[in-house]
């Protein structure tokens, strides 16, 4: 069982009802580490508060992380990733943004859709190649 002083107890409740995470549990919450995090921080995807050492995000840095491990998930590079985040605009319904994003995800849901006939090519071609294989073998030890 953790645990922790009082005072700790209420700074971390407080914080917390104020809307900040702090570095730790952001990195659990999304299951990271905090180098990626601290990465992500140095590559400007990621902009969280800083109190001395501790760095504590906000729901805009939550929702900005969502968005980045989506698109490393998808295959977008975190230039890609960047680009598109840099490009929010609130004033013009981000019109030009989203324009960018499908553009960018029909191009990679070509290049995964290819990939994914590469990988069912190459299954096939392997559980061919296993079934010769088994045939070899059982003629062998038949003999």
């Amino acid at each position: 069982m953790n645990m922790m002083p009082a005072s700790e107890s209420m700074a971390n409740a407080s914080e917390l009802s104020d809307g900040y995470i702090r570095i730790g549990d952001m990195a659990k919450q999304f299951d990271v580490t905090l180098r990626t995090l601290r990465f992500y921080e140095d590559k400007g995807l990621l902009n969280p508060k800083r109190e001395g050492n501790t760095r504590l995000y906000t729901q805009r840095d939550v929702t900005r992380l969502k968005l980045i491990m989506l698109g490393r998930k998808v295959g977008f590079s975190l230039r890609e990733v960047k680009q598109i985040m840099d490009m929010y605009d609130p004033d013009s319904g981000s019109v030009k943004q989203l324009r960018t994003l499908i553009d960018k995800s029909e191009r990679q849901l070509g290049r995964l859709e290819k990939q994914r006939l590469a990988i069912e090519e190459a299954i096939d071609d392997l559980k061919n190649a296993m079934s010769t294989w088994r045939s070899a073998l059982a003629l062998r030890q038949a003999s």
